[in-house]
């Protein structure tokens, strides 16, 4: 009985070796696998393991799934007012779609310029539409969320997702600068003497307000006052009406020391009076009887 050659059992064993190999493939988790029979595109997998294909006729191609930085270089903008502005941008994006994105565009390569074109598309857009002020001031969040959302609008049809755009930096040419610059200062102060002068006429109406209020507030105080002495005087003229008429004798007496007190007050004015005179009535005797 004759042996078989060990080739025999061999080379069996190394094809299938072979075709295992080239029909066995894993697919990492960072990464989708496309698998291409005759280079169209007839399975996707996006979980991460050990996958099969039909060896020699499939092969597969690897797309990665994680973040991606995309570096724009720096763009020559127009804005709204004719000014020029350099503009430093980046974005951030995934693929989240690996079958459309080899569709649209084959390669990573060539995805990645098309991305490029699109943010530089997207900051023209928004950034042309404000003036240089509006980009280089407070506003320039909502101006990168709106370029944000163009770029998400046109990546979409890549398989493609817009995770952030930022503008590193938006700076004037350096022959424009100063000439800017001191357009902005003298807004400023021109702003800031408006504001002062409205300031300085708001309080002039405030004072010319306060001072109406305080006359109107003296005249009813003194009117108020006037009532209030002419009440005392009526009240004191009835008591002195009602003191008369119980004894005249004595108000003529107490009505005659209120003259002495008035005219006898320290004072420049001299008097010559007789001494008969009605005036020193009481003078003479307490009673106010002549001698």
């Amino acid at each position: 009985m004759s042996k078989f050659p060990l080739s025999f059992i061999i080379v069996p064993i190394i094809l299938l070796l072979i075709v295992i190999l080239n029909a066995a493939f894993i697919v990492p988790e960072t990464h989708s696998a496309l698998v291409f029979r005759f280079g169209e595109p007839k399975n996707q997998y996006e979980e991460a393991g050990l996958k099969f294909k039909l060896p020699f006729a499939e092969s597969v191609n690897f797309i990665d799934r994680r973040n991606r930085h995309l570096e724009q270089e720096q763009t020559e903008i127009i804005a709204r007012n004719q000014e020029r502005l350099i503009v430093d941008a980046f974005a951030r994006y995934k693929i989240i779609d690996p079958l459309r994105f080899y569709q649209s565009v084959r390669t990573e390569r060539v995805g990645e310029e098309r991305l490029s074109s699109q943010l530089n598309d997207s900051l023209r857009a928004v950034l042309g539409s404000v003036t240089v002020d509006e980009i280089i001031s407070e506003r320039r969040s909502e101006l990168m969320g709106r370029i944000q959302e163009q770029l998400t609008a046109s990546a979409r049809p890549l398989g493609v997702e817009i995770i952030d755009v930022k503008i590193r930096r938006a700076d004037l040419p350096q022959t424009n600068s100063e000439a800017v610059f001191q357009r902005m200062i003298a807004e400023r102060r021109q702003l800031a003497q408006q504001y002062r002068s409205e300031g300085n006429e708001r309080a002039n109406q405030i004072r010319a307000q306060a001072d109406r209020q305080v006359i109107e507030i003296k005249a009813e105080a003194e009117e108020e006052a006037q009532k209030i002495r002419g009440a005392a005087d009526g009240e004191r003229n009835a008591i002195f009406a009602q003191a008369y008429g119980k004894d005249p004798e004595f108000f003529a007496f107490y009505r005659s020391l209120l003259a002495y007190e008035e005219a006898l007050q320290q004072g420049d004015t001299t008097i010559l009076l007789s001494p008969e005179s009605e005036f020193f009535r009481y003078f003479n005797n307490l009673q106010g009887q002549r001698q």
